[in-house]
């Protein structure tokens, strides 16, 4: 009896040893699935679903359609949170610096011609 006891012992410890390979080796399949892009396809056991293009346009035109509904019925809170958000202010140029950029226009295009004739 004892012998039996002692093999049972050992057995279920080379079993215990052998799950913990296993894991081990699980995981490293999975990160170089992962790395692959391939993991999530091995793991799920299934195919990928083939949808047709008809399905996927009915199913577009449904989406779109609980969109319209969506924007329908919040239409004035949409536009409350758009009133709440601040606009950047916009920066307005004096006189004088548009007279001076104006002014340093007119002299470069006037170079420009003037290389042209010279060329």
């Amino acid at each position: 009896m004892g012998n039996l006891t002692n093999a049972l012992q050992q057995l279920r410890a080379e079993r215990r040893v052998a799950q913990l390979q296993v894991e081990k080796l699980d995981q490293a399949i999975s990160v170089i699935e992962s790395l692959n892009g391939s993991g999530a396809a091995a793991k799920a056991g299934q195919p990928t679903r083939i949808i047709s293009a008809a399905s996927r346009q009915k199913m577009a035109q449904a989406q779109r359609a609980r969109w319209a509904r969506a924007r329908k019925e919040s239409g004035p809170v949409v536009v409350a949170a758009k009133t709440t958000v601040s606009a950047p202010v916009k920066r307005t140029m004096s006189v004088a610096a548009r007279r001076k950029i104006a002014a340093f226009q007119r002299a470069r295009w006037a170079k420009v011609k003037q290389q042209k004739k010279a060329a």
